[in-house]
């Protein structure tokens, strides 16, 4: 017994000598642990508090969207924006409250409200819609160059083709067949590619651009 008692002070004289020598840093690491823990916890709980209180207001952007209420829209957009940007809720506001704008024939606010969605927001399909659509407003109201700016950066697959139709539209109202040529049969090839997944399902798509594209005659 007096053997083992040695043996087990050997061992706590042991302990406590590497404890003066690393119980600092080991006191700091497991802190340093805790404090992390805590924090992640701590910005999980924030986030989906900020995400529930943007789904609320979120749901008011779509319920005057039904009844074409633009200001309710357009207001509650703008506190989603001001307050929850960070939140994938913000974005998609602002596509829905921008239809709301144009189709009440307000171009500006649909135009400003787009242009934050394609910068800002979380999804990268919403900022390719938004670019979309804000090229299509701008060339709407024939401001060419500009619309061709948004469409310059690559987008996700599945826009690519809708991107090089509006860039054709450009071309055409431009008076470049040429150009307005090029970016309809980069649309029918990628249309061709997606085709082989999604069917018949583009055919009618395919068909107006097919049109579109013969509609220029052809190449001099």
């Amino acid at each position: 017994m007096a053997s083992y008692d040695l043996e087990e002070q050997e061992q706590l004289d042991e302990l406590k000598t590497w404890w003066k020598m690393h119980g600092n840093l080991v006191t700091a690491v497991v802190t340093a642990v805790a404090l992390a823990v805590v924090a992640w916890q701590g910005w999980n709980w924030w986030q989906r508090q900020q995400s529930a209180k943007a789904s609320i207001l979120f749901s008011v952007v779509q319920q005057a969207a039904a009844t074409q209420d633009a200001k309710r829209a357009r207001d509650v957009t703008g506190e989603l924006i001001d307050k929850y940007a960070g939140t994938s809720y913000a974005g998609m506001a602002a596509l829905l409250s921008a239809k709301v704008q144009a189709d009440g024939g307000d171009a500006k606010t649909a135009r400003a409200e787009l242009a934050w969605a394609a910068d800002n927001a979380k999804d990268d399909a919403l900022r390719d819609l938004a670019r979309l659509r804000l090229a299509a407003t701008l060339f709407d109201d024939k401001s060419y160059d500009e619309a061709l700016k948004q469409l310059a950066t690559e987008p996700a697959a599945a826009f690519v083709p809708r991107f090089d139709e509006l860039k054709g539209d450009v071309f055409a109202a431009q008076g470049k067949p040429a150009e307005a040529r090029a970016a309809y049969q980069a649309a029918l090839t990628k249309m061709d590619e997606l085709a082989k997944t999604e069917g018949g399902q583009l055919q009618p798509y395919r068909d107006v651009l097919q049109t579109k594209l013969e509609a220029l005659g052809s190449a001099k």
